[in-house]
């Protein structure tokens, strides 16, 4: 069994492997992924990618293939949400982390299958993706931090939370220009971290109206809680623990 915890992208991501046959190389794999990803899409890095294109200095052209699809997914959820989720917002540097992180660890999940793995786990911030489950993943509550409001059964996919609680009101409605705060976090199951990750965070942007957004695309499974406390479920959400936000 392989178990890795490294410090990356600015949180902490923690890897589990459970199949014997797997060698160490793609844990060392995994990790090299994620801090080439850190280094070429980071907005915090004057000299990556994203940086030198945000200031005008790389041309759409000259962008990697990487970073044009990952700037497509941004438009795509930009149009989905009408304008609610924008990663290019005026008086702002060009941020897409919010679809970096959720795209770059599914494909090093991707990474760990082509290498073998059937039963893993990885898990970067609190954003997990997963295979060979059942998978208990606990999904922080949003106001302490010492408890969970629900469990999930995760087998094979993915699950993203976006809240308030680690870096208070950051996520920005594109459509006001002021933080959204009608929602105190909001999760998504979905088939893959890309979209679970992508979705968290566009659902979180518009509101309340984005938990029937993200509740309308196929695949996708979501539990929120609202500003009043409230807890919002899809019928199918995989709880099997306890769904409170009291």
């Amino acid at each position: 069994m392989l178990h890795r915890v490294e410090h990356v992208m600015g949180f902490p991501v923690s890897l589990r492997v459970d199949d014997e046959t797997v060698p160490e190389s793609a844990a060392d794999a995994v990790f090299a992924w994620l801090r080439e990803v850190d280094a070429r899409f980071s907005p915090f890095k004057e000299d990556s990618e994203v940086s030198r294109y945000g200031r005008g200095e790389l041309s759409a052209e000259e962008l990697s293939a990487d970073l044009r699809e990952i700037l497509d997914l941004c438009e795509h959820y930009r149009e989905a949400t009408g304008g609610a989720f924008d990663v290019r917002l005026p008086g702002r540097r060009l941020d897409p982390c919010a679809v970096v992180k959720g795209w770059s660890v599914q494909r090093a999940a991707e990474r760990l299958a082509a290498a073998g793995a059937t039963r893993f786990v990885l898990n970067a911030g609190g954003d997990v993706v997963a295979a060979g489950g059942p998978w208990r993943v606990g999904v922080r509550h949003p106001e302490h931090a010492d408890r969970l409001c629900t469990v999930l059964s995760l087998d094979s996919g993915a699950v993203a939370t976006s809240a308030r609680y680690e870096r208070g009101d950051h996520i920005i409605d594109g459509r006001t220009g002021r933080a959204a705060t009608g929602l105190l976090s909001l999760t998504v199951v979905a088939p893959t971290l890309t979209e679970a990750d992508s979705v968290a965070t566009a659902a979180f942007a518009m509101g309340p109206e984005g938990v029937d957004w993200a509740a309308s695309l196929d695949g996708c499974e979501v539990f929120a809680v609202d500003a009043e406390r409230r807890v919002l479920r899809t019928p199918g959400f995989p709880a099997v623990g306890q769904q409170t936000a009291a």
